[in-house]
């Protein structure tokens, strides 16, 4: 598992992904700093976290994934996977957990933004640490929903349209039949008020965990094929 998830970090670095991924993120992340706690004078960085995540995680995740599996596809190197000795649950999980690291540089970026605020008045670290984990978990099962998007199709385009699509339906949908309790944009905002909230931590996990099961069950399929 460590090769392949060291081939995927390589290949974000040698490729604009990565780069693109991470300065989307700290241009997201200055500027609703400046606005919320600069301009505003807010002594508080979950609204960074907040914004970032209602107005580009359901951009940015169809970027970061589209060419997880269906990029792969598209250029025929699945073959090499499809043909080895390998276990698909290591592949899907080094995917995964390469397009993880890739958001938690970012995220780790953010302790930048908490150094300037320490010059003026100390933020409350806890309410930090928590938000900071809600936005990785909220995150965490996004990447999930984008990769099994990926591993439907041969187009990393229509993965990222289908990533897209699953992402807003997730964070909007529950709200417009009503159901706001079940949002994940909702029960990413209860880590914001500084309180672990149980079960928006199992929610996240238990969405991502049946997100990469089901990717795993499709590539299984597929290699069984070949």
């Amino acid at each position: 598992m460590w090769a392949i998830m060291k081939k995927e970090l390589k290949t974000y670095f040698l490729e604009p992904v990565g780069y693109i991924v991470i300065g989307v993120f700290l241009l997201l992340f200055s500027a609703f700093f400046f606005l919320t706690s600069i301009v505003s004078s807010m002594i508080d960085l979950t609204a960074l976290f907040y914004y970032t995540a209602l107005y580009g995680l359901m951009f940015i995740i169809p970027l970061l994934t589209m060419w997880t599996i269906a990029g792969e596809r598209k250029n025929g190197t699945d073959q090499l996977i499809m043909t080895a000795p390998v276990n698909m649950i290591e592949v899907v999980l080094a995917k995964f957990l390469s397009a993880m690291i890739l958001i938690l540089i970012p995220i780790i970026c953010t302790l930048m933004y908490f150094g300037i605020l320490c010059h003026y008045q100390m933020p409350d670290i806890p309410t930090y640490l928590i938000a900071a984990l809600g936005f990785f978990l909220l995150s965490m099962s996004y990447v999930s929903f984008g990769i099994f998007a990926s591993s439907l199709t041969e187009s990393p385009i229509i993965a990222a349209i289908l990533s897209f699509g699953i992402v807003f339906l997730s964070m909007w949908g529950p709200i417009f039949f009503g159901k706001d309790d079940i949002s994940l944009m909702n029960l990413f905002s209860n880590f914001l008020s500084g309180q672990l909230d149980i079960t928006g931590i199992v929610m996240f996990v238990s969405l991502a965990l049946l997100s990469l099961s089901l990717t795993m069950i499709v590539m299984q399929r597929r290699k069984s094929v070949k």
